[in-house]
Parts: structure tokens; sequence; C-alpha cells
């Protein structure tokens, strides 16, 4: 049992860690870069729709254990909100995480995490189609540069890739995944009056609901296998850190910062997943990878910064 003077050491270096936003949220995006590590480890351990299903029971559980009195409390708000709760638990978290473990079974994790990187111009271009939203020229080229950044990706750098539509799957599967990601983003300036964390709960326990019929299909399809020792860890590690200490840390740093700030940290994610793929799996890093990272985080940087400097 640990003493008491430890205890106390370990509650007040948390202490001390909570009340900083840039380490939270820096540690909230080397989480979520790790994501693609943990899909592409996880093929030949774990099935992606084992992966996707118990990541998300995992993270309903431990959401359930520290949120259920605020669920509870705002089930009123939330009953009449169903359909649009399952439509984004369905679109943003169960279809997003299975193609995102699938795609991980063809492509490299470097791939999943720069074309992933190119969401927030996807939500972007995403306002200015759906929402009418005015865009200036400037962020829309910064849109144009991020999306040639994401075609370098998935043309390997070779031009005759892009001109032939030559894609690897897994690069397509990834592109798809982000556009929903990206759709569930604009949707969310539709969700209910209810505590952030309570809402997160909400769609977790429906992907985790959602993912059922996926997970019955993989097997019936015959490309269920049982968790290895090792896909048993990474099962508990996306459940517990990507799906839920980082969402309590970026949450945590939103209070702290507020939401515009708190979002550029975000775009450290296509930055931490190549490097952490390099750096634990071996995966090579080529000279179009950096290309189309400066490209990816340049077209970031003009759509949100100059882009709207502009405006």
């Amino acid at each position: 049992m640990p003493s008491t003077s430890t205890t106390t050491g370990l509650g007040h270096l948390w202490s001390r860690f909570n009340r900083r936003p840039a380490l939270l949220l820096v540690l909230t995006t080397l989480i979520w870069g790790s994501n693609a590590v943990a899909a592409r480890l996880a093929v030949g351990h774990v099935s992606p729709m084992m992966l996707t299903t118990a990541r998300w029971s995992i993270a309903c559980l431990a959401l359930w254990l520290v949120a259920r009195h605020q669920v509870m409390a705002y089930a009123p708000v939330l009953r009449p909100r169903w359909r649009y709760l399952v439509l984004m638990g369905t679109c943003g978290f169960t279809a997003f995480n299975a193609l995102f473990y699938a795609a991980a079974h063809h492509t490299t994790a470097v791939n999943l995490a720069l074309i992933q990187g190119a969401i927030p111009v996807l939500v972007l271009l995403g306002s200015a189609l759906f929402l009418r939203l005015k865009v200036t020229p400037v962020q829309l080229l910064g849109v144009a540069i991020t999306l040639a950044g994401v075609a370098i990706v998935a043309s390997r750098g070779q031009w005759h890739v892009l001109a032939g539509l030559d894609f690897n799957v897994g690069d397509v599967a990834i592109l798809l995944a982000s556009l929903l990601y990206a759709g569930y983003t604009l949707g969310l300036r539709s969700r209910p009056a209810v505590p952030p964390l309570v809402f997160f709960a909400a769609i977790a326990c429906v992907a985790a609901l959602v993912s059922l019929p996926l997970l019955a299909a993989e097997v019936l399809a015959g490309r269920f296998f049982w968790p290895t020792p090792l896909g048993w860890l990474i099962i508990v590690y996306v459940g517990l850190m990507p799906s839920f200490v980082s969402q309590l840390s970026f949450m945590r740093g939103v209070e702290l910062i507020g939401p515009a700030r708190a979002s550029v940290f975000i775009n450290l994610n296509p930055v931490f997943g190549p490097a952490l793929a390099v750096l634990l799996l071996g995966e090579p890093l080529h000279a179009y990878h950096l290309l189309a990272l400066a490209m990816v985080l340049g077209g970031i940087w003009v759509a949100e910064r100059l882009g709207v400097r502009r405006n």
C-alpha cells in the first residue's frame, strides 16, 4: 500500500498538471496521435470491428462510472434528441473508427496521421458548402494547399498514381473516415444544451451499441478472431486513453483557455502521429511525407490564421 507521503505527492503533481492547459493539450494530442500507432500494432492481434466495439464499450463503462449521475440528470434533455445522438455516435465515433482501424490493415500509421490531419480544413470546406459560412479566397487557398498535401500522401509522391487514381485502399478509407468526422464536427453546432462530458458519454454509449452489428457482420464474414494478449492490451489502451483520458484532458484544457485557443493544439496531431510511428514502429518517413506534412500544416495555418485576419 502506498505511503501517505507518496499519495500526497502524486496528488500535488496532478493538481499542478491539471492547472497547466498547454501540458494538458499537448498530452491530449500526443494520445490522439498514438491512436494511429495502436491501429497498426493491432493488425494480426485484434480484428478492426472487435477493436471498434471494445474501444467504445470500455469508454462507455469508464464514462458511466464518472458521469452517470450527470447523464441521468440530463436524460430529459437528451431523450427527445435521440435521433441526433444516434447519428452523431454512428458517424463520428463508430463509422470513423471502423474505417480507421480497417485502413490500418492496408496503409501505414504515418499516412493515417497525415491524412487525418486534414480534418480542420474539411470542416472549413463543409461549413462553406452546407452552412453557408462566408469563406475568403485566402481560406480557400489554405484548403487547396492542405488537400494537395493529402493527395501527395495518397499518391506516395508519384504523379502516375495520382493521374490514374490508383490509390491505396487504406488511404481512401482514412480519407472517408476524416470526411465523416468533419461532418460530426459540423453537427456539434446543434448539440443539446448539456455539459460536454454528458454529451460525450451519451454518444460514446451510442457508438458502443451501434458497433455491435458491425462486429456481428465481421464474425459472419469469417474475419473475426480472438484477440491475442497484445490485442487485449491495445483494446484497453484505446478504450481508456484516446477515448477517455484524452477527452477529459481536452475538456479541461478548453475550460482553462477556451475552445478557440485549445483547438490550435489539435494541429499537433499530424506531427505526433508520424513521429510516434517512426520512433515506435520503425516506419520509414519519406521526403514526400515531409512535404505533405508541411503542406497540411501550412494550409491549416493559411486557412485559420491568414484567412481570418483578412476576413
